[in-house]
C-alpha cells in the first residue's frame, strides 16, 4: 500500500493535534474525520479542508475508500470501536488505554486474531520518545547492568477549570488515565516481568470532589514483578510549575533517568530570583515529537506490512495493572495478580 487513506475519530483536544499529524506523515492522507459533537465537526470543516465529515462512526466504516481509522475517543468506546473497525477491514490506531476492563481487551485480541492482516496498535506514545528509546537501547546493551526498580510519575499542572474532575466519572480514575504511561514503560524497560502483587494510596491535595468517584488527584502506587523487580508510580493533576514526566532505573551498575528536569528549553534565566528555567506546560507539549513519531511508525507498519511495535498483549497487560491498583487503592489492601 502507498498511501493510508485514514480517517480520524474523535475531535478534542488531542484529536485535533493527531489530525494536523496526520496531515504531515509520509504515505498517509487524512480522507475523513468524525465527531457526534457539532462543534468539533465545524472546527474540521475550517481546519481539515477537502477532508469527509462525518457525524457517525458506521457511516465512516462503510466508506470503502477508508484504509484506517485513527481512534481519540473516550476510554469506554475503544473496544467496540475497534472491534467494529476490523470486522470493516480497517487497520485501526487508538489512543491508551485499550479498555477499562480485561474481559474487553480479551474481546479485541480475539477479534484481532480472526484478522491477521490488519494492524492495531494502541497509542503508548513514550515509547516512540527519543529520550526513553535511547534508554530502552541501553538498557538492552547491559550499560548499566541488570535494572532491578523503576520509579516513575506523570504529573500534570493544576487545571483549576475542573475538566478532570468532571471527566473522573469516565476516566477510570487516575492511575488508570495517568500512570498507565509508567506501567507501560515499567513492563517495556524492565524486560516484560510479570506482575505479582499491586498497593497504592492517594489524597485529594485540591480538589475533594474527586472522592465523589472514589478518586485522588495525587496517588502512589508499588507494583512487584515475579523474580523481585519493582516499581514504584506517582500520578497527580495538581502541580503549580507546569507537566513533569520523570522516570529512574536502578540497575546492577548504574541508573538512568528521562525527564529529572522538566525544561521547556535550553535556556536559563539569572535574576534576582536566581537561576532557573522555564517548564513544559502540558503532556503534548513534551512529548509533541514523540507523537509525530508514533503516527509515522504506525502508517509504516501498515505500508511494509510488519508487526506492530506496541502489541495489544502490552496494552492488555497494562490495563490489568492499572486496574489491580486502583482495586488496591479503593479497598486499602494489597491485590495479588
Amino acid at each position: 500500500m502507498s498511501t493510508v487513506r485514514i480517517a480520524i475519530v474523535g475531535l478534542g483536544r488531542l484529536g485535533r493535534r493527531h489530525a494536523a499529524n496526520l496531515q504531515q506523515t509520509h504515505g498517509a492522507q487524512l480522507v475523513a474525520a468524525c465527531s457526534p459533537v457539532a462543534e468539533e465537526r465545524d472546527w474540521a470543516a475550517t481546519a481539515l479542508p477537502g477532508v469527509a465529515l462525518y457525524a457517525d462512526y458506521a457511516e465512516v466504516l462503510a466508506n470503502a475508500d477508508v484504509d484506517a481509522v485513527f481512534l481519540v475517543t473516550p476510554t469506554s468506546l475503544h473496544a467496540e470501536q475497534i472491534i467494529a473497525a476490523l470486522r470493516a477491514g480497517k487497520h485501526v490506531f487508538c489512543e491508551k488505554p485499550l479498555a477499562l476492563n480485561v474481559e474487553d481487551c480479551l474481546a479485541v485480541e480475539e477479534e484481532a486474531a480472526r484478522h491477521p492482516q490488519l494492524k492495531v496498535m494502541i497509542g503508548f506514545v513514550r515509547r516512540f520518545d527519543a529520550s526513553y528509546r535511547d534508554a530502552a537501547d541501553k538498557l538492552a546493551a547491559g550499560s548499566v547492568g541488570r535494572p532491578y526498580l523503576l520509579r516513575s510519575q506523570t504529573c500534570d499542572r493544576n487545571d483549576e477549570s475542573g475538566f478532570f474532575v468532571r471527566f473522573s466519572a469516565s476516566s477510570g480514575g487516575i492511575f488508570m488515565d495517568c500512570s498507565i504511561h509508567d506501567i507501560d514503560l515499567a513492563r517495556w524497560l524492565l524486560g516484560n516481568p510479570k506482575p505479582k502483587r499491586v498497593w497504592a494510596t492517594g489524597t485529594n491535595a485540591l480538589h475533594p470532589a474527586l472522592a465523589e468517584h472514589q478518586d485522588v488527584d495525587n496517588g502512589v502506587a508499588m507494583c512487584e514483578f515475579e523474580g523481585g523487580q519493582l516499581a514504584c508510580f506517582y500520578a497527580s493533576r495538581t502541580q503549580a510549575h507546569g507537566h513533569e514526566t520523570l522516570t529512574e532505573i536502578f540497575a546492577s551498575e548504574g541508573r538512568l533517568t528521562v525527564g529529572a528536569n522538566p525544561r521547556a528549553n535550553r535556556v536559563e534565566i539569572s535574576d534576582a530570583h536566581g537561576v532557573r528555567n522555564e517548564c513544559v506546560q502540558d503532556f503534548y507539549q513534551r512529548f509533541a515529537d514523540a507523537f509525530v513519531t508514533e503516527a509515522q511508525v504506525f502508517v509504516d507498519t501498515i505500508r511494509d506490512n510488519r508487526p506492530s511495535p506496541v502489541t495489544l498483549a502490552d496494552a492488555r497487560e497494562a490495563t490489568r495493572i492499572g486496574l489491580a491498583i486502583t482495586q488496591a487503592f479503593r479497598s486499602g489492601e494489597a491485590v495479588t495478580l
